[in-house]
């Protein structure tokens, strides 16, 4: 169980800040909740204590990982050959396992995909969507703020 003051990262909406556990009851229901604040939008949010695995609610990953996974980027070659639905559902399955190597996959993909061809709307909300999470991610376990995060990104995946 995690405790107020963790950080933690909620998959599709980033890395957050438990703020409070609160029980409440809703449909005639008591259950614990998790009241997060998320870094980016500064959305307060609520999640079930019982439920926070099947959401893949994890905790933030040490530094040495983080900088592991930039180091490691554009190692590997995007499959090109997906049709865009196909690789839509397979990314969206990756960034709800909460997993920060899945999201750096979709990272890669995506933008070896992007110098190959211009990416289609859902694929670059896809990336944008998955660069901010670990954006978010950078930012609370390196004490960075957004500019600084997105910067080491960028200079870690050749973004432009």
């Amino acid at each position: 169980m995690f405790q107020i003051g963790d950080k933690i990262v909620y998959p599709m909406h980033g890395a957050s800040v438990i703020e409070a556990i609160e029980e409440k009851e809703i449909l005639g229901e008591k259950r614990l909740y998790y009241v997060i604040k998320t870094t980016f939008g500064n959305t307060q949010i609520m999640i079930p204590v019982d439920n926070t695995e099947n959401l893949g609610v994890r905790q933030v990953v040490e530094a040495d990982i983080l900088e592991n996974l930039l180091e490691n980027f554009n190692e590997t070659e995007a499959d090109t050959s997906v049709n865009p639905l196909h690789r839509h559902r397979i990314n969206m399955t990756k960034m709800k396992s909460g997993d920060i190597h899945q999201a750096a996959e979709v990272i890669n993909d995506l933008m070896h995909l992007n110098k190959n061809k211009k990416l289609g709307t859902s694929d670059k909300k896809m990336l944008d969507h998955a660069r901010e999470i670990l954006i978010s991610e950078l930012m609370m376990v390196k004490g960075m703020v957004e500019e600084q995060a997105t910067h080491l990104l960028n200079e870690a995946t050749d973004y432009r």
